[in-house]
This record gives structure tokens, sequence and C-alpha cells, in this order.
């Protein structure tokens, strides 16, 4: 497996591609059709995953941990989305959508409380942010929260299209706590399952990643004490627009996986398959399309690894990784539209994984924020309309002295 980055890999970088590939043919591979086929939740990958470090891999040591760089979660994920998307976003969801908010918002009670079991893949996560009647329009949310004298909350309305939601053990979910305050009434909470008034369900008959589970939350005046507040009152959009700039760079990144896929299996059946006499290979209508699948392939890497240097340097990158999700979405759905077309009627098959593969990129350009949602952002950007302020509490620079630490 070869990379036009890789001269840019350090040698824990490459450490980590061997071991993502190596377990995503091993492991991912060989049963994720079944499970893709059968719309089931590949359970038995959560302990290997958590056994190798990758539902922890950019957190530091001392919570549990992995302890190296978010290049690394990049990494990762497009090994993890090379062989099906389904399984990159259970890592993206847990990790970048539930665990690194912590990590980042949470106080050191928090991180101390919630991390090393996240890490260690003993409790599973979800991000609930998306409401039936809000998704874009996040500050439609529907969902509140209300105070008592005790000083804890009551939270009551429903999420939908949440991944792992009936998978996971502990939800970061969202709601309003004014209001008429609209997004800056919003706040962030910790749930657990088993509290009263929280049920969760499963959503049936998806175009694609079948092999994740996708379902709502329902809260009927579910009890969170203040501990499990994330942030301050009214920093809950500031907070979930942080939790998508991590999520989007694992989708970005993902993306690159499914085009290196597309390649792969496109080159492997353009040399065998013959028609006219000849390796359609060497047909140029055919070459033209691998070419541009490549073109999109090292566009994407340095689009990706441009918001993983900055994510690691403890910069600001929304701009950056907005641009880096929606050309890497986009260019994952042509590429795997052109890989079905190289296979001709057996692409249009699941004997072949580009079928699954462009299924599942129609999702990517709808999740974490759609490709007009991202046109909008870029325009905004460089029309000088849209300029970001610092936030409260911004990711922290990457130290691999303090990741590594075991205190």
């Amino acid at each position: 497996m070869t990379s036009s980055l890789d001269y840019l890999y350090t040698e824990e970088h490459e450490m980590v591609r061997k071991m993502a590939y190596d377990f995503t043919r091993n492991e991912v591979m060989p049963i994720i059709a079944e499970h893709d086929r059968n719309h089931t939740f590949p359970y038995e990958l959560l302990p290997k995953m958590a056994e190798l470090g990758f539902l922890g891999i950019c957190l530091p040591l001392r919570y549990g941990g992995a302890g190296m760089d978010f290049l690394s979660l990049g990494i990762i994920s497009e090994a993890l989305e090379y062989g099906d998307s389904s399984v990159r976003e259970t890592v993206a969801v847990h990790l970048a959508l539930h665990s690194l908010p912590i990590f980042q918002w949470g106080t050191e009670e928090q991180k101390k409380a919630f991390l090393p079991s996240l890490a260690a893949g003993e409790q599973i996560a979800c991000f609930g942010l998306t409401e039936p009647g809000a998704g874009s329009d996040v500050a439609a949310m529907q969902t509140r929260a209300r105070r008592d004298r005790s000083g804890d909350y009551f939270l009551s309305g429903e999420k939908m299209w949440i991944t792992l939601a009936d998978v996971a053990d502990r939800f970061l979910v969202f709601a309003k706590t004014e209001p008429d305050r609209g997004a800056r009434g919003m706040t962030a909470f910790l749930l657990e399952r088993g509290w009263d008034g929280l049920t969760t369900g499963t959503i049936e008959g998806k175009m694609g990643v079948r092999a994740s589970n996708t379902g709502w939350i329902n809260m009927q005046d579910v009890r969170v004490p203040a501990s499990h507040r994330l942030g301050e009152e009214g920093e809950g959009f500031k907070i979930a627009m942080s939790c998508l700039d991590n999520a989007r760079f694992g989708v970005a990144a993902g993306s690159v996986g499914i085009i290196r896929a597309c390649i792969d299996e496109s080159v492997t059946y353009a040399l065998e398959r013959k028609t006219f006499g000849k390796a359609i290979a060497e047909h140029q209508l055919i070459q033209q399309m691998i070419a541009h699948m490549q073109q999109d392939l090292d566009m994407g890497e340095l689009l990706v690894w441009k918001a993983g240097i900055l994510k690691n340097r403890g910069l600001r990158n929304t701009r950056e990784t907005s641009m880096a999700k929606w050309f890497c979405t986009e260019a994952a759905r042509r590429a795997a539209d052109n890989a079905v077309q190289i296979h001709g009627a057996y692409g249009y098959s699941d004997e072949y994984a580009v079928e699954r593969h462009l299924r599942n990129t129609k999702s990517a350009v709808i999740y974490e924020g759609t490709s007009q949602i991202h046109t909008l952002m870029q325009a905004a950007y460089t029309l000088g309309l849209r300029k970001d302020r610092p936030l409260r509490c911004p990711m922290p620079a990457y130290d691999p002295d303090v990741w590594m630490a075991a205190e």
C-alpha cells in the first residue's frame, strides 16, 4: 500500500497505517459483506478495535488513550473505510463525536470518570444532535432541558438518524435550556443507557451503511445530574460545531479510503477483463476514469493532511476541515460511480465491493453537513462573510511528551 504522502509519514504513522490496513483486510473485509446484506452490526469487531487502541487513538495515555496524534485518526479512518463505511463510522461517532468533546470541553473530573472506559471499549458512545425537524438547521431543535431546585436537569425530546443509537451505552445529546435564544440557548449533556425515560430504537431500510446501527433516541423527563452537563449552559452550539470539526475530518479521511478501494478494485478488474480482444485497461475511456480517480485521491489526501496538521497544532480548522469533507465525499461518490461503470453488470451486483461503496458514498455527502451546506460555508469564508471566533476551550495542540505521559 503506497501513498503520494509517504514522504510525510513518520515511523509511528507507518506503524499505525500498517496495523489499520492489516486489521481491515484480515478482520473487516472477510465479514462485512454478510453484515451489509443482513443489516447487522458487527459487534465482534469492537473488542478487536479497542485492543488495537483505535477507540482512543488520539486521546492521551493518562485518559486511557493510545497517545497518538490527529493524523493517526485520519490514517485509521482511511483504512477502515477502505473496507466499509460502517466500521469507520463506529470509530468516528464513538471517538470523534463523543470522547474527543469530553477531552476538549469536559472538566478534569469528567475526563477521568468517562474517558478510560470509552477508550477501552468497555462502553460504546454516540452523539445526538439531529432531530426529525432539525438537521442542517440546528437552531430548530425542539429538545428541551429544564432545571429543578436540586440543580439537576430534565430532558425531553427526540433525536433522529443517530449512528449507534441502539448500540451505545452513553449519549452526548443537545437540548435547549433557553429556547428563546435559538442556537445560543443550547446546552450539551452526557446521558447513560438505563436512565428512566430514555429509550432508543433502530431505523430500518437504509440505502447504505447497512452494517452500522442508525436509530432514534427518545427522552421523556430524563433526569440528568448537573455533573453530566458538558461545558457551560448556552455553549451547546459551540460544542456541537467543534464536534463536527472532529467528525468531518474522519469523514474526509474515510472517503479517501473509499477512493483508494475503488482504484484497487477497478485496476484489478480492468487488467483481467477482456473485451474486443484486449484487457479493458487498454481502452482509453477506462483509463480516463481511473486517471480521474487517482487525481481525486491525490487531492483528497492533501486536503486531509492540511486539516490534520492544523489539528495537531491546536489551530482552528473549521474552514479546512469543511473543504476536505466537501471535496473528498464528492470525490468518493465519483470514484464509486466510475468503479461500478468499469465493472459493468458485475458492478451492479454485491459480488463486488464497488456496489456497496457506491451506496455508502451517498450517505457521506449528507451526514456531518450536506454538500450544499459546505458549499455555502466555503462561499461565506471566501467572501469574508464568515469568520471563526476563538473557542473558550480550544482543542489542545498535540504534544507527544504530554500525550504519551502516564500522568
